[in-house]
């Protein structure tokens, strides 16, 4: 184990990995009901889509760790499966299987666009201040994506602080008091203890409680109706029927895949710098070598194959999840802690009863306290320069205002390069940068005429 994962090397230990797997786990455990319950609303089997989505998580998560050796999770994406069936399905009219066989199409354009290493080439032109906005917008994100999990904020005409008359509420506030505490007495696994403590502190409050779902032979029984359905005729072979809808199918696999880049972009800028899993040393002493052999080489190309594998057995965008910093702000810094979340989904697969149980209540304040780390990134822009602060500005305070990754930094980049022509330092934009920037222009525009 020390051997294949290289734990000294990455100051760390299997027992940090261990609880680092179990705090990412338990940080995005959410998705194994809400992602079946929502693609439900599509017309697709719950039960396929529950053992659709703990399968693509998985394998996903697998080649993230036996393969990248770095600490991250992969599932199907908040925000990503809302588009998918709100906006594809709902609105452009487009059927589950069609929806699917997009985002399988998605998949494969992300994967020629890493071996390719063009994804790399973008995070290699983000200039430093941005990659550093990146990183600490992420941190607000994730403690934003906290907040609104547990309701505290409540999103009305004017947004305010909820009526603090919710059980749930009150144990949220138990957790995240206990969490901090515990981070500043530096107690070792303190997020995964706060996690675990505020949930059985639920029980007696009436928030940790077991949901039905269906068996998991029932489940069983229905992934067929999923698995490999973009190989039927209703899938693939309708997507390009009507050539009439050739465009709109276009622009929806465009800002599918659009979105898709530059989600697992923002993360592993935003945590992966941060921390040392991706070390500007280790990339530039892989520039020189043929092959595809670096870490983040492999981690993109981990991300990519997800996204196809995924539409297969029958579930939106697979993407690695910003609830990863989780277990990042745990300790984890290897493949071994992916390794312990895909072990943990495989066992949620005959436990699901159990683990629907663990409230956000108990989650929420392990990504706030993760998001507090993480906005340390923010101390490296130079605040007092206006010209390198307005970017950053929105780079990440527009990640948690749009519920964004993708967003934020295409805020960041759109205001960058008007900064830079403004200044006239138009040549200091890299070529990539302004292709990225106009992608995300034209995304938009697009967005705003279907």
């Amino acid at each position: 184990m020390e051997k294949f994962f290289k734990l000294k090397e990455n100051g760390t230990t299997a027992g940090r990995e261990v609880v680092a797997g179990l705090t990412t786990f338990f940080a995005m455990a959410y998705i194994i009901a809400v992602n079946p319950t929502l693609l439900s609303g599509a017309g697709m089997e719950w039960g396929a889509v529950f053992l659709a989505t703990i399968i693509a998580a998985i394998i996903g998560t697998l080649v993230m760790g036996l393969v990248a050796n770095v600490p991250y999770a992969q599932a199907p994406g908040m925000g990503l499966n809302a588009f998918f069936v709100y906006t594809v399905c709902g609105a452009l009219g487009f059927t589950w299987q069609q929806a699917l066989s997009m985002v399988f199409i998605c998949g494969l354009i992300n994967i020629f666009i890493t071996v390719t290493k063009i994804r790399k080439y973008i995070i290699k032109a983000i200039p430093r201040s941005l990659q550093n906005a990146i990183g600490g917008g992420i941190g607000i994100f994730v403690a934003y994506l906290g907040f609104l999990n547990v309701k505290i904020i409540a999103l009305g005409d004017v947004p305010a602080i909820a009526t603090l008359n919710q059980p749930s509420l009150w144990l949220f506030l138990i957790g995240l008091a206990l969490t901090i505490v515990l981070l500043v007495c530096k107690v070792k696994g303190a997020i995964l203890i706060g996690i675990v403590v505020t949930a059985l502190l639920g029980i007696p409050m009436g928030v940790t409680a077991t949901t039905d779902t269906i068996s998991f032979t029932e489940a069983c029984r229905q992934l067929p109706t999923t698995f490999c359905a973009i190989f039927t005729k209703e899938g693939l072979g309708s997507l390009f029927a009507d050539p009439a809808k050739i465009p709109l199918v276009l622009i929806t696999i465009f800002s599918f895949s659009l979105s898709d880049t530059f989600d697992t972009i923002g993360t592993f800028i935003g945590t992966g710098r941060r921390t040392g899993i991706f070390s500007e040393e280790d990339e530039k002493a892989m520039e020189s070598r043929p092959g595809f052999k670096s870490k983040m080489d492999k981690a993109l190309f981990a991300d990519a194959t997800a996204t196809s594998i995924g539409a297969i057995l029958g579930t939106s965008n697979t993407t690695t999840y910003v609830e990863s910093a989780a277990g990042i702000g745990a300790g984890g810094r290897t493949g071994l802690t992916s390794v312990v979340v895909a072990i943990c989904f495989a066992v949620s697969a005959f436990l699901a009863t159990f683990v629907s149980a663990i409230p956000f209540a108990a989650t929420a304040p392990a990504l706030v306290s993760v998001g507090v780390m993480m906005m340390s990134a923010f101390r490296e822009i130079e605040w007092d320069n206006f010209e390198e602060a307005v970017p950053a500005f929105f780079a990440g305070v527009f990640m948690a205002l749009c519920y964004s990754i993708s967003y934020g930094i295409a805020a960041g980049f759109i205001f960058y390069c008007i900064v830079k022509v403004c200044k006239g330092k138009a040549r200091e934009i890299h070529p990539i940068l302004w292709v990225a920037t106009a992608l995300f222009v034209l995304n938009f525009i697009l967005l705003a005429t279907l």
